[in-house]
C-alpha cells in the first residue's frame, strides 16, 4: 500500500491524535486547571475567611508573569515526561481529596500540595527547556495558603532558636536568661511572640530566591546549591532583628510601633536583597588577551591584520 493510500485510509483515531498533539498550551492548562477546581475553591475559602495571609497570590502572579513572558516560546508539542507527571498528579490529587477504597481522604493542604505540583508539571511541559524546574515548583508550593500551618508547626521551634541566639548576642551587654521562647533581660521579661518567629520572612526569602532564579536563568543545580545559604540568611536576619528589638526592650527604651515596623522592613529588605544577589550569576570580565586592541582587526579563528594607527 502506498503512502498516499495510507494517508486516505488511516483510522480516524490518528486524526484525533494529531489534533490532541497540536492542541495549544492554554487549552491543556485550562483543562488541568478545571480538573483541579476543588483545590482552587478551598484555597479561595482559606484566603477569604482570614485564616491565612494572601501572600500566595504573589506567587501565582509570578507564575502567570513567567507564562506570559514565555508565551512566544511555548512548545507546540509538550514534553511527554512532564505531561505524564501532570496527568498522574492531577488524578492523585483527586483521589487523595475524595479517598480511594481503604485509603482515607487526606487534609486539604496535603492534596493542595499535590495539585499545585501537578499544575507546575503541566506548565513545565510547555515551557522552553532553559527554564529551571525547581524554581517553578517552589513558586507553586508558595502559592498555597500555608503560612498559618507553618506558624502552627514551625513557629515555636523557630522562636526558641531565635531566643537562644539572641541570648548569646546580648550576653556581653546584658544579664540575659532564656525561659522557653521568652528572655529575661536585666530583670525585664521580653516575650518572643508569634510574629517574631520569622515565618513571613522565610516565605518572602524563598519567594525572592525562586523569582530571581527564574529571572536570572539559573539552572536547577545552581539554584539547589544556593538554597541552604538562603535559609541561613533568613535565619540570621530574623535573629538580628529580634536581638535589636530585645536590646531596646531590655534597656527600658522600647521602640515606637512605627520604628518597630521600620526596623523590620529594613532588615527584610536587606535579607531579600542579599538573596537576590546570591541568585544572580556573577559576570566575569574578559581576560586581557580577549579584549579588543585599538587599531587591530581581529576575527574569531581568523588572522590578525595590523592597520595604520
Amino acid at each position: 500500500m502506498s503512502l498516499a493510500a495510507l494517508a486516505h485510509r488511516h483510522p480516524r483515531i490518528v486524526d484525533w491524535g494529531i489534533h490532541v498533539d497540536r492542541a495549544p498550551a492554554a487549552g491543556w492548562l485550562a483543562l488541568q486547571f478545571a480538573a483541579l477546581a476543588p483545590t482552587w475553591a478551598w484555597m479561595a475559602r482559606r484566603l477569604r475567611d482570614g485564616s491565612d495571609d494572601p501572600l500566595g497570590l504573589l506567587a501565582l502572579a509570578a507564575l502567570a508573569a513567567l507564562a506570559w513572558h514565555c508565551r512566544r516560546e511555548l512548545r507546540a508539542a509538550p514534553q511527554l515526561g512532564w505531561l505524564a507527571l501532570a496527568g498522574a498528579g492531577t488524578v492523585l490529587a483527586t483521589a487523595l481529596r475524595t479517598g480511594l477504597g481503604a485509603l482515607p481522604a487526606l487534609p486539604p493542604l496535603a492534596t493542595g500540595l499535590v495539585a499545585v505540583l501537578a499544575l507546575a508539571c503541566g506548565l513545565l511541559a510547555f515551557l522552553p527547556r532553559r527554564v529551571a524546574a525547581l524554581p517553578v515548583a517552589g513558586l507553586a508550593v508558595l502559592a498555597l495558603p500555608l503560612l498559618s500551618s507553618l506558624q502552627f508547626y514551625a513557629g515555636y521551634p523557630l522562636r526558641v532558636v531565635t531566643a537562644e541566639a539572641s541570648r548569646w548576642l546580648l550576653a556581653p551587654g546584658f544579664s540575659v536568661a532564656r525561659e522557653g521562647s521568652s528572655l529575661v533581660v536585666d530583670g525585664r521579661l521580653v516575650i518572643v511572640d508569634a510574629p517574631c518567629s520569622g515565618v513571613q520572612m522565610v516565605w518572602l526569602g524563598y519567594f525572592t530566591a525562586c523569582a530571581v532564579a527564574l529571572w536570572a536563568r539559573r539552572s536547577d543545580r545552581g539554584f539547589l546549591r544556593r538554597l541552604p545559604m538562603v535559609g541561613l540568611m533568613v535565619l540570621g536576619g530574623n535573629i538580628l532583628r529580634n536581638s535589636m528589638l530585645i536590646a531596646f526592650e531590655g534597656a527600658g527604651h522600647p521602640l515606637a510601633p512605627w520604628a518597630h515596623n521600620l526596623l523590620g522592613l529594613l532588615i527584610l529588605a536587606a535579607v531579600c536583597g542579599g538573596i537576590a544577589r546570591l541568585m544572580v550569576p556573577v559576570r566575569t570580565e574578559p581576560a586581557f588577551a580577549d579584549r579588543p586592541i585599538p587599531g587591530l582587526i581581529t576575527t574569531q579563528g581568523g588572522r590578525h591584520v595590523d592597520t595604520v594607527l
